[in-house]
Parts: C-alpha cells; structure tokens; sequence
C-alpha cells in the first residue's frame, strides 16, 4: 500500500526529480521522507538501485511501513547525522541527495503538534518527541534578550524587543502552555489586517529555535558534499528566506558565510557547481491545488 498524499503532497517533485538525474542503479537518500511522495517517485524510476530515507518524526515511520520494497530503507533519525546510519548500512557514497525542509501538511493540521497558528494545541513544535525542548520551555526559560535574538533572526518579526518583553512578562504570571495563549498575547502587538503573517513569523521562529533548523541544515548540507560521489545532485527544497540563504552560500561557495576561497589562479574552490542561476518555484497550476508550495524555492548543484 503506498503512502497516502493527505498527509503530505510533494511539492516540486516533477522538477526535484528531474534535476536528480536518477541513474536506475543508483544509490540515492531522501532526507526528509515526511508523507513518501517524493521517495515513491524516486523508487519508481531505479531498478536495481537503493534509497534510504530518513525522518525523526514517529508518524512519518509509520507512513513508510507501507512502502514494501527491496530497494528501500527507512531510518527515523535527524538528517544531521545521516552519514552515521549510511555508513552503518556499508554505504560510503551516493548517487543523490534529497531533502525538502518544510513541515508536512499533516504535521500543520494535527492541533496538539502545535505548528499551527489556526488551531489551538500544546505549545510544542517538536519534530521529534525525543527533543527535550518545545516551544513552551523556550517561552518560559529564554531571558528577555534570548527571545528578543530568536525573533529577530528567525522570523524576522518587526518589533521583536517588544515582544520579547511582552512575553517575559506574561510568563511571570501565567505560563504560556498553548497556542491560543500565545495568540493572546501576539494579538495586541501585530499590524491590524496583517495578523496572520505577524503570527506565522513568530511561530516560525519558535519552530526553528525549537528543532535547531538552521543548525541542522548546515550540518546536512557539509555532510552532503562529502558523501556525494563526483558528479553526484544535491537537491534542496526551502521555504523560507533563511534557509534559502543558507543553500545558495553552500551550493555557490562551499561556505555558510558565502566567501568563496580561490586558489592561485583565482578559480573558485568548492564541492559543488549550481545547476541553476536561479531557484525554481511552483508554477501557476501547483500554487493553485497546494496553496501551501507558493514559499517553496528548489536549488540544485552537482559535486564536482
């Protein structure tokens, strides 16, 4: 029984596929399998090859008991050390690389994961249940000055000193335990017709601080250059515009900072050649059935 597309729907996977360059023997991963979409595609174009894919979340293992092939392998851990597990299977390179970084559809609409602004659940935003931290710890242990960088950096939230403030002192209180008791404070703070946004921002920043996104990301990324074989694709799917950043350093520099090293010659010194100058979004029609894919930007880069 294959996984079904309620729980997520794959975004960009005609494109994300194509620039993979799939070899039928091919040894490939996904890094973040979620609702199998873009695993079920791989696993239909390599005959002969093998795919491991990787997720921590609990409900995405269950997803994947139901995909029954000889060429597959799950494993629910963190993709920041996915070279550990590969290397414990005996597999030391690969043919390609996957990993699209949004929350699932499913994750979003389950209220008690507390992803989302439009239901009221736990104020929890862990991806895996083995993470000590969630988002309520965060809002009742951070200092004033902690929340302050978090919401600044991550969300990118206008006003984030006074809402650091706002936060802090409500938590002396009253402990902040759901999302509607977040919202409650987040409500008098935001631009009046333009709630919504201000909620997604705060929420992402929590999320990310929560999973330690971009820490992770990073670290995916350096692995991915040292276990593609030359000629190998890296394809990368993010939603928003810290991720992306990330990406495009990496993939153009084989930096974070996104200072190229050159050698004597002045040719650029890094693992990988971009695929594209530009990010590829969603068409028209894609926007239109998953309102959810219009933030979606995908890289690709090939190891050189």
């Amino acid at each position: 029984m294959p996984p079904s597309s309620t729980y997520h729907q794959p975004v960009l996977l005609r494109e994300s596929i194509e620039a993979l360059g799939l070899r039928p023997e091919g040894v490939y991963a996904d890094l973040t399998f979620g609702g199998g979409g873009h695993s079920m595609a791989i696993l239909e174009r390599i005959k002969g090859g093998r795919l491991i894919a990787f997720d921590q979340d609990g409900e995405a293992a269950e997803v994947a008991r139901r995909i029954l092939s000889n060429s597959f392998l799950f494993i629910q851990a963190n993709f920041r050390h996915f070279d550990r597990f590969l290397k414990a299977n005996r597999i030391s390179t690969l043919d390609g690389i996957i990993a699209d970084l949004g929350v699932s559809s499913h994750q979003i609409d389950t209220p008690e994961r507390g992803f989302s602004t439009r239901f009221t659940g736990k104020l929890d935003m862990r991806m895996s249940p083995e993470n000590s931290r969630n988002a309520a710890s965060i809002l009742s242990k951070y200092s004033e000055q902690d929340l302050q960088r978090i919401f600044s950096e991550y969300g990118e939230v206008h006003n984030a000193r006074t809402l650091a403030r706002a936060l802090t002192e409500r938590a002396r209180t009253a402990p902040l335990k759901t999302t509607g008791d977040l919202i409650e404070v987040l409500r008098p703070l935001a631009i009046r017709g333009r709630e919504n946004k201000y909620y997604a921002k705060v929420f992402q920043a929590l999320r990310i601080e929560v999973n330690d996104e971009l820490g992770a990301l990073r670290e995916m990324l350096a692995l991915s250059a040292a276990m593609l074989r030359p000629g190998g694709r890296l394809v990368v799917i993010s939603y928003h515009s810290l991720e992306d950043r990330q990406v495009k350093k990496f993939m153009n520099t084989g930096k974070f900072d996104g200072v190229a090293e050159k050698d004597f010659y002045g040719n650029v010194l890094r693992p990988m050649c971009p695929l594209f100058g530009k990010p590829v979004t969603p068409g028209e029609d894609e926007r239109t059935l998953n309102p959810r894919s219009r933030s979606a930007r995908m890289r690709a880069a090939e190891k050189i």
